[in-house]
């Protein structure tokens, strides 16, 4: 009885600390854009500019509006629910001001397609490095669930690292979202943290959160055990064997059929 309650308690209260990780941003920063939508400030007190590429560059969904993100606080999943597409390779400038370690965090969500295999597309920088490649969403986490994908990079001396790689860099970081053969990129938020993927607030985990409710359900599945009275067992009272009960009518047939037939012969 109480071993399933106890893991009960102790999934809540992972899934309980993933959330209050998640409202806990540490880091600087310095780029951030709701793709496809307007202004937001979430949860963590991250401000997201309204979409720079309004009505330049590709096109801006709110159909992620009539479904609920699972992973995020109702009032950041504005931040899933919207998009920029394109039919072709599209991108963002980002501006920067000083050499450090930062970290580029890209937000995504499958509101569309319900199975794998149907949107696929990578990510690069300065239109050298792919951070990100052949990204299937709704492979990695299935329909209407929010993905975060983390690229770490460092800028020092006018040089981009990242992945081990190094190229020139002018000041400004140029980000694609390039086209694959399934569908088009897509891109839901973006913003860039001044860091290292330690200062980063974290989505918490599919996986605690299916534990908590796989759990929930399967107490609400499970029958209700009928308590007995302890002690020895009652007999039933209807089982007893009743043949002796029977034998009187069996006597009295048995003397009324003689009487009855020397009554016919009369």
């Amino acid at each position: 009885m109480w071993e399933p309650l106890k893991h009960r308690c102790l999934t809540l209260c992972a899934l309980i600390i993933a959330f209050l990780d998640y409202s806990d941003a540490i880091g600087e920063v310095i780029y951030a854009v709701n793709c496809g939508g307007e202004a937001h400030t979430d949860s963590h007190g991250i401000h997201y500019q309204r979409d720079p590429l309004h009505g330049k560059v590709g096109t801006a969904s709110d159909f992620g509006k009539q479904l609920i993100i699972s992973r995020v606080p109702p009032a950041d999943q504005i931040l899933y629910q919207t998009e920029r597409y394109h039919y072709n390779t599209f991108g963002y400038d980002i501006p920067f001001k000083a050499d450090g370690d930062y970290v580029l965090v890209l937000k995504f969500s499958e509101v569309y397609f319900t199975s794998p295999k149907m949107k696929i597309f990578s990510i690069s920088l300065n239109n050298e490095h792919t951070v990100v490649s052949d990204l299937d969403i709704f492979e990695k986490v299935g329909r209407s669930v929010a993905h975060d994908e983390h690229v770490p990079f460092t800028i020092q001396n006018g040089k981009l690292k990242v992945n081990g790689e190094e190229s020139n860099f002018v000041g400004r970081l140029r980000l694609d979202f390039i086209k694959g053969y399934e569908d088009n990129p897509k891109i839901n938020a973006i913003y860039v943290m001044k860091g290292t993927l330690d200062d980063v607030p974290k989505l918490p985990s599919p996986e605690t959160e299916e534990d908590f409710y796989k759990e929930e359900r399967t107490e609400e599945k499970k029958p209700t055990k009928i308590r007995r009275p302890s002690g020895p067992k009652t007999p039933d009272p209807y089982s007893v064997d009743d043949s002796s009960l029977m034998l009187p009518v069996f006597v009295a047939i048995g003397a009324f059929i003689p009487v009855l037939f020397c009554l016919c012969k009369l």
